[in-house]
């Protein structure tokens, strides 16, 4: 709620921010455009979630194109939520890796084991498969943040 967004945004405007590093907040989408409002200017607003194609009939996705059009330099993509929840596999997530890079908009890459993967010793072999998902599908790191 826009409550929760002032409370994160009193304690940056608080600072101070190491002006060398880059600060994001992430929002849900109904809050993008309220968050970029009252964000000082050096902190980045970033979706939580996008999709792997630019436009066509994929009812309550939003394209990198809409954030981009809005001002939104950055998504999240691979939460754990997204993976565990809503079913999404590394192919999906590498997909709209790819095409959140190709039309500019820069990623915050989630990647990461779950509790039974860490606690049968596979943390290692879950993050690497993961990242060479992501490697397969990618031209450049510049724009990923892991």
């Amino acid at each position: 709620v826009k409550k929760e967004i002032d409370e994160i945004v009193a304690f940056l405007k608080a600072g101070p921010l190491d002006p060398n590093v880059d600060v994001v907040v992430g929002v849900p989408a109904l809050y993008l455009t309220y968050a970029k409002s009252v964000l000082p200017p050096n902190v980045q607003v970033s979706a939580q979630n996008s999709y792997k194609v630019a436009k066509g009939a994929f009812t309550g996705e939003i394209s990198p194109a809409m954030l981009l059009d809005n001002d939104i330099p950055w998504v999240i993509l691979g939460h754990s939520e997204r993976r565990n929840v809503f079913g999404e596999s590394d192919e999906l997530i590498s997909e709209k890796i790819a095409h959140a890079l190709d039309v500019g908009v820069k990623v915050i890459a989630c990647i990461g084991e779950k509790l039974d993967e860490r606690e049968a010793g596979k943390t290692e072999e879950v993050v690497f498969k993961q990242t060479k998902a992501i490697a397969d599908k990618i031209k450049s790191w510049d724009n990923v943040v892991l």
